[in-house]
């Protein structure tokens, strides 16, 4: 299935693996208020919160008050925030392995929805362009809101790192053509995600078993696409020329639930930031060895068709 072949079979399939979690809908913005139809308030400050903590770039200052975190060391855990427990190491890849995970609940109701392209790029997308988009969607300067917008604007404008390409995405059409144009544009590529089966979702943060043998999805690029905060979906995506490797991992929760996690082994991290939360997490060093993570199941990520 691929996009310019199969476009509108793929594009089906993307809208229903998005609809759970972000809806669907006519959505509009009447008297600088944004509005679904339904008169719900969006809860922007949570959505995508986690990726900004965990995945994007910084410069300089210590989030998590500078505490290393050994992923055995059970004192230390109690003192991290939960979120970041999605990391882990390659070694741990195996049958039987328990080891705690941070799966992010989201109410689709409060979390930003898609909204099309044309209405996408009619708005102002530019951390110079904040003053009026905060006006725009009714958020004081110096809420929540407004330093939630200004930081994914401006994760949004950092200048990509040697190996990488990056964009962010405000519509799935735009999503879409950018990866097309990453992977080849004469290539099919697919959509994979990580996969709920909670039977009591209250639990975030618990003990999970690999259930089967991990199946490695063996491709030579793929492009990952992370939430972020904002009023409407935006997606920060990026490709790296690095040596990845990706999962599928089948997992049991002690309280009975089950996940289809998808996972990522990143193998060299020669180029990231030494301040990077999981090296905290686990204990190491820039290149020192691989860094490997769970994807939240509101993240997408690209792959080629073999």
């Amino acid at each position: 299935m691929g996009f310019g072949v199969a476009s509108c079979s793929l594009l089906l399939c993307v809208l229903l693996v998005l609809q759970h979690t972000y809806g669907t809908g006519a959505r509009e913005i009447t008297g600088g208020h944004w509005n679904n139809g339904e008169n719900k308030k969006y809860d922007l400050h949570q959505a995508g919160s986690d990726h900004l903590k965990i995945f994007t770039r910084r410069d300089g200052g210590d989030d998590h008050n500078g505490i290393r975190v050994n992923h055995g060391d059970q004192h230390q855990m109690d003192h991290m925030d939960p979120a970041l427990n999605v990391f882990f190491n390659i070694n741990d890849l195996y049958l039987g392995k328990t080891m705690p995970i941070y799966f992010a609940i989201k109410d689709p109701s409060t979390s930003p929805h898609l909204i099309p392209r044309e209405e996408a790029d009619s708005i102002p997308f530019s951390q110079s362009q904040l003053t009026h988009l905060l006006k725009l969607f009714s958020f004081s300067e110096g809420s929540p809101q407004a330093k939630a917008m200004e930081e994914t604007l401006r994760q949004c404008e950092f200048e990509s790192t040697k190996g990488e390409t990056k964009f962010c995405a405000t519509s799935l059409e735009s999503m879409l053509d950018s990866v097309r144009e990453i992977l080849g544009f004469e290539t099919h590529f697919k959509v994979l995600t990580t996969i709920t089966h909670f039977t009591k979702p209250t639990t975030l943060l618990q003990n999970y078993t690999i259930l089967e043998v991990p199946r490695d999805i063996s491709v030579p690029k793929a492009v990952a696409c992370h939430t972020m905060p904002y009023p409407y979906a935006v997606f920060y995506c990026h490709c790296q020329e690095s040596q990845n490797k990706l999962f599928m991992i089948s997992l049991g929760g002690e309280n009975g639930d089950r996940v289809d996690a998808l996972a990522i082994c990143h193998m060299d991290t020669t180029q990231w930031d030494r301040d990077h939360a999981a090296f905290r997490v686990l204990g190491t060093q820039p290149g020192s060895a691989p860094i490997c993570h769970v994807f939240p199941p509101d993240n997408l990520v690209w792959v080629p068709v073999a």
